[in-house]
């Protein structure tokens, strides 16, 4: 067992675990962080996507130790206590969630996708999406779900300045 110490949607963890442990079981097991889910363990499906240090990463490949220091976002932490972040709230509108097994790497992969470029085309919408198997919309609501995201983000950057 070893000490880690991680910042896990802003507030700072320590705790042992084994070397064997991914980041997705620590999240899961160790913190009660159920929304990443566990869909394949092979890294093959995306459902298991968090943020660490700002990018999307497989937290079922990931050996929890690999990741000390680094700040890690999970679904939990991306809205603001009870305000949505406009991926959700779009995911929601659309009808994009069905089962909602994939939703949490959907809104992380999207909520990555629109910080980098909040006005993305068709082809960097389903290349973002393509990371995470969905066996429930067909992506179609999904895809419509993040070009509505992202004109939802437009809208709230002209009305602020």
């Amino acid at each position: 067992m070893k000490l880690l110490k991680l910042t896990i949607n802003g507030r700072e963890h320590t705790k042992a675990v084994s070397s064997s442990m991914t980041l997705l079981d620590f999240l899961r097991e160790e913190l009660n962080l159920t929304g990443t889910k566990n869909g394949c363990d092979k890294g093959a499906c995306g459902c298991c996507s968090v943020m660490v240090d700002g990018k999307p990463m497989l937290s079922c490949l990931l050996p929890a130790l690999e990741a000390e220091g680094a700040a890690i976002t999970t679904i939990e932490g991306i809205a603001k206590g009870n305000e949505l972040h406009p991926v959700q709230e779009a995911m929601i509108e659309m009808g994009a969630i069905q089962c909602g097994f994939c939703t949490p790497a959907m809104v992380i992969n999207g909520v990555h996708m629109l910080a980098k470029n909040n006005n993305p085309g068709d082809d960097e919408v389903k290349e973002c999406i393509s990371a995470t198997v969905c066996r429930c919309t067909g992506y179609n609501s999904i895809e419509k779900a993040m070009h509505l995201a992202a004109s939802k983000m437009r809208r709230a950057a002209h009305d602020g300045s």
